[in-house]
């Protein structure tokens, strides 16, 4: 399994395979994966020529007071899961490559932000919309 740290590194990827005609399949995590997660990825595999999962705890997905510090991570552990399953590449990028400072641009899901988490997490969802765009526009996945 490749691991790629940086946005560019996985655009690259995602490109060169692209060009090779191959299908691309990503789950996207916060780490600390567990059956729920694995079963996404065995799904992925069964639609995908490459599993790419993120691994990236979204601090924009946390609300001020939340902890976004004590968020579970184990990245080793992480990595003997997802090969496990046979996953291609662990995308796990670092917060300022995607949130560099001045970062101003977040995706508002209109009447989401207050039901489900929403109600009581009111930038939950932002957080959420925005880190999953960015994901789709830098791993560029296949629908199956």
């Amino acid at each position: 399994m490749e691991i790629i740290r940086n946005p560019s590194g996985m655009q690259k990827f995602a490109l060169s395979a692209k060009r090779k005609g191959q299908r691309i399949g990503l789950v996207p995590t916060m780490g600390f994966l567990h059956e729920g997660h694995l079963s996404l990825m065995r799904l992925a595999r069964k639609h995908a020529d490459l599993v790419v999962v993120s691994n990236f705890v979204n601090p924009t997905q946390f609300a001020p007071g939340e902890d976004f510090a004590a968020y579970p991570r184990d990245f080793e552990r992480d990595c003997r899961m997802a090969e496990g399953v046979s996953v291609d590449v662990m995308f796990a990028p670092d917060k300022n490559d995607m949130y560099p400072e001045g970062c101003r641009t977040y995706v508002e899901v209109e009447g989401w932000g207050n039901i489900l988490c929403g109600a009581t997490r009111p930038t939950h969802f932002r957080g959420v919309a925005t880190i999953v765009l960015k994901l789709f526009n830098i791993v560029q996945p296949d629908s199956p």
